[in-house]
């Protein structure tokens, strides 16, 4: 698709709000460019250069392809109802991007095509009770037991249709991104963020997709200003990842009822479910198994190194920054052994993340293979 220089200026204007920027503010980040002439190109009343395109482009963190083609329709149609200038830019681009190259691999390989399942639907939540009920249904989707701790989340999404990806993006940026795919859907979380964080984040993105939410970004996960969905995808996130039987049978046993052993319960039973303190104690208050001042404790409590032999407990870092779905690696392979994509683009759908001494032979069998069933 070419683009005329308006609609070109419009992506562009559109870029610089959600990045934050004002037009002194990317005049200012791109050498030769003025405000003036960022005015003039946003109304697509001046053309810009190939090497300004490149410049802002860098200058918005977003890829150069972004301006010059449509987006995935998944995002697309939902972008518009998101504010823009809100602190998410580097996840916005990073959902965008990966839509993009998870719908190019689905297109050419029918076995990781087949993999993306259409997600049930469900309604909001309107109340604990309803959360804990979809929190139920969810770990069933999911083939996870309803007392078990859902370790590995991320690798059960992605047998339940959803792609996800964790993408360093800082501090500053939102927590979490989600897109629905025409079948399956494609998950983004900060990773930034701690694991008890990251795995928040991500159980709080099925939410939204088993609400049929078809594009969120999510600035910040159980914000207490969050509206009254936010709210409700954070009570969901918190049952589905401590299911109320389990913890309250883990706490009690821990010692989670008697004020000398508070400290021990709250570090064993976070290590056991995985989760951060803060979601612990706002999860110990949604079921009544805390009070105010105990919650408060528990959200200060710090697991120390000695924490780690006293318990015996279990660290593992999951889901850890530049991870890829290892569904959506192994199709990447197929496509580049089969000759259908070549080295540069393979590395470049692995995001930088592989190099090419790693990548296997190409086979021709493996080229039929694919052709075949194309």
């Amino acid at each position: 698709m070419v683009l005329d220089f308006a609609a070109l200026g419009r992506r562009i204007a559109d870029a610089r709000k959600r990045s934050g920027l004002t037009q002194d503010g990317l005049s200012a980040a791109v050498t030769g460019l003025d405000r003036t002439a960022i005015a003039k190109i946003e109304t697509g009343g001046r053309r810009v250069t190939a090497l300004e395109l490149a410049d802002i482009a860098e200058a918005l963190n977003v890829r150069l392809e972004w301006f010059l083609t449509d987006g995935p329709p998944s995002i697309v149609a939902y972008r518009n109802m998101s504010e823009p200038g809100q602190a998410s830019a580097p996840l916005d681009a990073a959902i965008e991007c990966r839509v993009r190259e998870v719908e190019f691999v689905a297109d050419h390989d029918r076995q990781f095509r087949d993999s993306l399942v259409e997600l049930p639907s469900f309604a909001v939540p309107r109340d604990l009770d309803a959360a804990e009920r979809l929190g139920g249904k969810a770990r069933a989707l999911l083939k996870v037991g309803q007392a078990e701790p859902l370790y590995d989340l991320h690798e059960r999404l992605a047998g339940a249709g959803v792609v996800p990806f964790v993408v360093e993006s800082g501090l500053d940026a939102a927590d979490a991104a989600s897109a629905s795919l025409q079948s399956g859907a494609v998950v983004v979380v900060n990773g930034s963020l701690k694991v008890g964080r990251r795995r928040l984040a991500l159980a709080h993105e099925l939410g939204h997709l088993l609400v049929a939410d078809g594009y969120t970004v999510d600035r910040q996960v159980d914000a207490l200003q969050s509206d009254h969905k936010e709210r409700a995808m954070d009570r969901f996130a918190r049952a589905l990842l401590l299911p109320k039987a389990a913890l309250r049978e883990r706490w009690l046993t821990w010692g989670g009822g008697e004020p000398d052993s508070l400290r021990e319960a709250a570090v064993r039973t976070a290590s056991h479910f995985r989760v951060d303190m803060a979601t612990l104690a706002r999860r110990l208050l949604d079921i009544g198994l805390l009070d105010g001042e105990s919650a408060e404790f528990v959200r200060e409590t710090r697991t120390g190194k000695a924490d780690f032999y006293e318990y015996n407990l279990l660290s593992k870092d999951e889901f850890a920054s530049g991870d890829l779905p290892k569904e959506y690696v192994t199709a990447v392979l197929r496509l580049f052994k089969a000759e259908i994509v070549s080295e540069a683009r393979a590395l470049d759908l692995l995001f930088g993340t592989w190099e090419a001494a790693d990548l296997p032979e190409p086979s021709c069998t493996a080229r039929h293979f694919l052709e075949t069933a194309h």
